[in-house]
C-alpha cells in the first residue's frame, strides 16, 4: 500500500500536500502559542495561506483525489464550518505536482518563497522524501499525508505525517499470519521507495521473527507482470506479502492468479479504494487483507460519521485516503489554535504529543518522532464484481501497531 502497503495497491503513492502560513504576519503578533493579528490589517486577522501540493494529475490522480476531498471535509470539521483557525481565515492554495518529485519541490519552493510557513502531502513516497528535506531547511511546518515510507517518521522537528506507515502496514499483517518462524516470505513490490519500504519493514518485522525474508521488484512502469507472478511462484514461498501502488494493480492479479500463486501460497496485500475491489474477482476469497482504511472501518464514530457526511454532501465518494486528508486538516487547524499562526516551532511542539480523536478512532501524535499512531484494520472481501465489499475482521488498537520509535527528530 504506499501508501502502505496498499501503498498495495496503494499507490502509496498519492499526492503531495503543501500547508503553510504566511510569514507577513510577524509584526503585530501574539507571543508563540497564540493566533496574532497583522499590523496595517486595521485590526483584521491575517489569513493563514495554505498550500495543497499533490497528484492533481498523473498516476495517482485517483488518491489525490481521495485526500484532497477529505481535506475539505476535515477543514470543516475542525473549524466548525468557519473555516477559521484562531480567529484566521484559511486560504488554501491547490498545486498539481502529477507524482513528480522535482514539481513537487518547485512549487514548495514557489509556495515557501511567498511566505507560506506550512507544508501539507504528500501521497508519494519518492516526494515525502525530497519535501522533507526542504521543510527542514526552511523551516516550515510539513505534514506528509499516504505516503507510507518509514523513513519519513523522525527525519526532522518539523515534519509530521497524517497517514500511516509500512511498519505499521506489516504489524498489522503480523496478526493475519499467525507463527512466522521458519517460513518462508516473499516480497512482491515495485522498485520504488514504498516497495523498498515494504521490503524493510517485512525484513524488520517477519524477519525478526524467524521467517526468510526475500523479494520480486518490478520495475514502476512494467506492464507485463506475468515473468514477475512467474519468479514468484517459482519460489515456493509460504507466504507472498503483496506491496503495490498504482494503476497497473488489475493486470498484477490477472497475472497471480493465472499463475496459480493465488493457490500455491498464502497471499496477503493491503486492502487498496474502492476501485479495486472488483479487481480480484472470485480470487478476492483468496487473500488476506490488512486495511488502512475503508469507509465503516471506523466503527462508524462520530468524526467518522462527520468525514462520510462531509465528503458525500460535497459531492465526493469517500475512500482509502479520506482519513490522510481529513486528519491533516485536523492536525493543521489544531497546530495553529494551539500553537500560532505563525510561528512554526510553535506549531511543532502543540502537535508534539497531541491525542485526538480521528475518523479511524483513537490517535495519537509521538512527540519523540512524530508518529502517527493509529488503529489499522484487518477484512475480508465478500462477493464479487461490482458487488465486492470489504468485511471487518478485527480493529487493531494504535499501541498494538506502534512502530518502534525512530531517532529522535533534529
Amino acid at each position: 500500500m504506499r501508501c502502505s502497503l496498499t501503498d498495495t495497491l496503494r499507490s502509496r503513492s498519492v499526492r503531495a500536500l503543501t500547508l503553510f502560513t504566511v510569514g507577513a504576519l510577524v509584526a503585530g503578533c501574539s507571543s508563540a502559542g497564540t493566533a496574532g493579528t497583522a499590523s496595517g490589517s486595521g485590526g483584521k486577522t491575517a489569513p493563514v495561506r495554505v498550500g495543497l501540493v499533490y497528484s492533481r494529475s498523473g498516476l495517482l490522480s485517483a488518491y489525490g483525489k481521495q485526500y484532497e476531498e477529505g481535506f475539505k471535509a476535515g477543514l470543516a470539521y475542525a473549524t466548525h464550518g468557519t473555516n477559521k483557525a484562531g480567529g484566521h481565515p484559511i486560504e488554501v492554495t491547490e498545486e498539481d505536482d502529477a507524482g513528480d518529485p522535482a514539481k513537487a519541490v518547485a512549487a514548495a519552493k514557489t509556495l515557501v518563497g511567498k511566505g507560506y510557513k506550512i507544508l501539507a502531502g504528500t501521497t508519494d513516497s519518492g516526494v515525502a522524501l525530497q519535501m522533507a528535506p526542504l521543510a527542514a531547511q526552511n523551516e516550515v511546518l510539513y505534514v506528509s499525508g499516504p505516503a507510507a515510507t518509514d523513513a519519513v517518521t523522525g527525519v526532522n522537528a518539523y515534519t509530521f505525517r497524517s497517514g500511516r506507515q509500512s511498519y505499521q502496514d506489516i504489524l498489522a499483517a503480523g496478526t493475519l499470519l499467525g507463527d512466522a518462524k521458519g517460513k518462508k516470505v516473499t516480497v512482491l513490490a515495485q522498485n520504488s521507495a514504498f516497495g523498498q519500504a515494504n521490503v524493510a519493514a517485512v525484513k524488520a518485522v517477519l524477519g525478526k521473527k524467524g521467517a526468510k525474508v526475500g523479494s520480486v521488484l518490478a520495475p514502476p512502469s512494467a506492464t507485463d507482470l506475468t515473468p514477475f507472478a512467474r519468479q514468484t511462484r517459482a519460489g515456493k514461498p509460504d507466504l507472498v506479502f503483496v506491496a503495490w501502488a498504482g494503476a497497473t494493480a488489475p493486470a498484477l492479479w490477472t497475472a497471480l492468479n493465472q499463475q496459480g500463486v493465488l493457490d500455491a501460497s498464502k497471499v496477503v496485500t493491503g486492502l487498496a479504494g474502492t476501485a479495486s475491489y472488483p479487481v480480484f474477482g472470485a480470487a478476492g476469497a483468496k487473500v488476506s487483507f490488512l486495511a488502512h482504511y475503508f469507509p465503516g472501518a471506523g466503527g462508524d464514530n462520530a468524526v467518522e460519521k462527520a468525514m462520510l457526511d462531509g465528503i458525500t454532501k460535497a459531492g465526493g465518494t469517500p475512500d482509502l485516503f479520506s482519513p490522510d486528508g481529513f486528519t491533516a486538516a485536523q492536525m493543521i487547524v489544531h497546530a495553529i489554535e494551539s500553537g500560532s499562526a505563525t510561528d512554526t516551532k510553535a506549531m511543532a511542539d502543540a502537535l508534539e504529543g497531541w491525542s485526538f480523536d480521528g475518523p479511524k478512532g483513537k490517535e495519537q501524535i509521538r512527540a519523540k518522532d512524530h508518529a502517527l499512531l493509529q488503529p489499522m484494520f484487518t477484512a475480508r472481501l465478500k462477493g464479487s464484481g461490482s458487488a465486492a465489499r470489504p468485511q471487518l475482521i478485527d480493529s487493531i488498537p494504535m499501541t498494538v501497531v506502534a512502530p518502534p520509535a525512530a531517532g529522535t527528530a533534529g
